[in-house]
């Protein structure tokens, strides 16, 4: 059986085992934070950090910690019961078919339209459904490459029926999307003993902030001890909010003065991570590639100091790219390659974007997966990228009809 195929016979249909009583828990809507009203204590002092060298001095540098308000004595709220797994996995797959609207629109339905209009299959119809490819953002290499192998295997097999036709498009696309590049869990591969470094990279305007919140927010809710580390020094506002987020978050945040040396701050994060028996360290750094000469000596400077601090670190290195931006987006990893090596990308603002079909084509061209995805702006839209929940969003939709 076919992937299409499967697909439609598992998520075609309304799955009764999801329909729950359950009361809806409210989730947060993330969004870029406002500036908090001024509480009574006073500002942290920011001291100036120097240049770090190639073997640091220790360098002072603010660790905020969040304010605990004291809490007077009430009742233990009750423990809430687990949802059961097929619930939950229910609601993920709902995430990505609502995150997935757009795109869905403008590839499936586009795809559908098509196999309805030619009942056998000719040159023009390939030729339009190499064009609902390339307009998907599925990119021109790898478009021409599938379209390549569907007219051969249908030729080969005699097949001439449009809808059997798409499904072997999909096929190959899902096939291509497994073979390229190292196979990777999409979760942080968190370190058997100490610190696990992640450094975040972007250019301005992706969400690497929230999305560093969003992350952050994660490992917070399993439990795990986790300190951010404002190394994005030469962005306006940059510092300001991230340290919002900490607050909001109730996890510390290790910053340097504004226009100060990158790696100095992320040293010190590194050393008080080091210190504080921190599980989760993620670095913020700067994305500037209108001067990529610059970006590459820091982005490889902080890799060294940190590693010095913590053997073996960064561990992560994510790329934060913007949906929306469609094949700049596979320019923009191209160039920060050059920088440092990525060990995955994280996709934003998927829901607003017809051009959904930019995972693949970031999978082909660089062979680095996709390991998290934003499919709107509340707190759990930001999941791990799952292929088959990613296949039902862009081709099948609506589950529950």
């Amino acid at each position: 059986m076919g992937l299409f195929k499967f697909l439609k016979e598992k998520f075609g249909k309304k799955q009764q085992e999801t329909e729950t009583t359950e009361e809806e828990v409210k989730v947060e809507t993330l969004s870029e934070p406002e500036q908090p009203e001024a509480k009574e204590k006073p500002a942290p002092v920011v001291l100036e950090t120097k240049p770090v060298e190639e073997t640091p001095e220790e360098k002072p540098v603010v660790v905020e910690q969040p304010k605990v308000e004291e809490v007077k004595n009430t009742e233990p709220a009750p423990k809430k019961e687990k949802k059961p797994a097929k619930v939950e996995e229910a609601k993920k797959t709902e995430t990505y078919v609502k995150g997935m609207e757009k795109s869905r629109e403008n590839f499936a339905a586009k795809i559908e339209k098509l196999s309805k209009k030619y009942k056998k299959i000719n040159q023009e119809y390939f030729e339009q459904l190499e064009e609902i490819l390339i307009e998907a953002d599925v990119g021109v290499n790898l478009t021409l490459k599938v379209i390549d192998e569907v007219v051969a295997e249908s030729k080969a097999k005699k097949i001439d029926d449009a809808e059997a036709i798409n499904e072997l498009v999909i096929d190959n696309l899902f096939e291509g999307y497994m073979n390229s590049g190292e196979k990777v869990g999409n979760d942080v591969r968190f370190q058997s003993e100490g610190t696990t470094v992640l450094l975040v990279a972007g250019v301005n305007g992706v969400g690497k902030t929230t999305t560093i919140a969003k992350l952050a927010n994660r490992y917070i809710k399993q439990g795990k001890k986790v300190m951010l580390c404002a190394a994005d020094t030469f962005r306006a506002g940059a510092i300001e909010q991230l340290s919002i987020w900490a607050e909001r978050l109730g996890c510390p945040i290790v910053v340097g003065k504004p226009e100060s040396d990158p790696a100095s701050v992320a040293f010190e994060g590194a050393r008080r991570a080091k210190q504080e028996g921190i599980d989760l360290l993620i670095v913020d750094t700067a994305g500037r590639l209108q001067n990529k000469i610059n970006l590459m000596n820091e982005l490889a400077k902080i890799s060294r100091v940190i590693s010095k601090e913590i053997p073996d670190s960064p561990h992560e290195v994510f790329l934060v790219i913007d949906a929306t931006t469609g094949q700049n987006g596979v320019v923009q990893a191209k160039q920060f390659l050059d920088c440092i090596k990525l060990t995955g990308i994280v996709i934003t603002k998927m829901d607003g974007t017809s051009k959904g079909g930019i995972i693949l084509a970031i999978r082909d061209e660089l062979g680095i997966p996709v390991r998290f995805i934003g499919l709107g702006e509340k707190m759990d839209d930001l999941q791990e990228f799952d292929l088959e929940k990613y296949l039902v969003g862009l081709l099948i939709g609506d589950v529950n009809e």
